[in-house]
């Protein structure tokens, strides 16, 4: 597994959202600032986290983002399969994304890698926005 920026940036967007959620919707701009992602990148990733129903958006001069479910029940397994697609080291052993590969001729191999894939979803699985804030 490797997470693209897409997947870093949806995550610390996530994190500082929860984080400061007692101050009410977070302004794009501040998470921007704290993280130096630019206003374009951020659009398009909050277009998609909307889209999935984990932010909400409010408009005005008290506008901005806020979850749209606790933080306690979003896994950054799921920030990251929306983001980035599989967790597995190759599609031959994914669950969500399964594809054939040549790599399922050698059954030893395939072994070791869903063992590298059970081990890592388990682990991002049980991992929830609110352990990170």
């Amino acid at each position: 597994m490797k997470l693209t920026t897409k997947s870093e940036n949806s995550l610390l967007a996530l994190i500082y959202i929860a984080r400061n959620e007692k101050h009410g919707f977070i302004k794009m701009e501040d998470i921007c600032k704290e993280y130096g992602i630019s206003k374009k990148y951020l659009e398009q990733i909050f277009s998609s986290l909307k889209q999935a129903r984990y932010i909400k958006t409010k408009t005005g001069a008290s506008g901005g983002y806020k979850l749209a479910k606790p933080a306690k029940t979003i896994s950054v397994a799921e920030v990251i399969r929306l983001m980035d697609g599989a967790l597995a080291p190759t599609l031959a052993v994914s669950k969500y994304f399964f594809e054939h590969t040549p790599l399922e001729k050698e059954k030893k191999v395939m072994k070791f890698f869903k063992e590298i894939r059970d081990y890592v979803s388990g682990k991002v699985e049980r991992l929830k926005i609110s352990d990170l804030t």
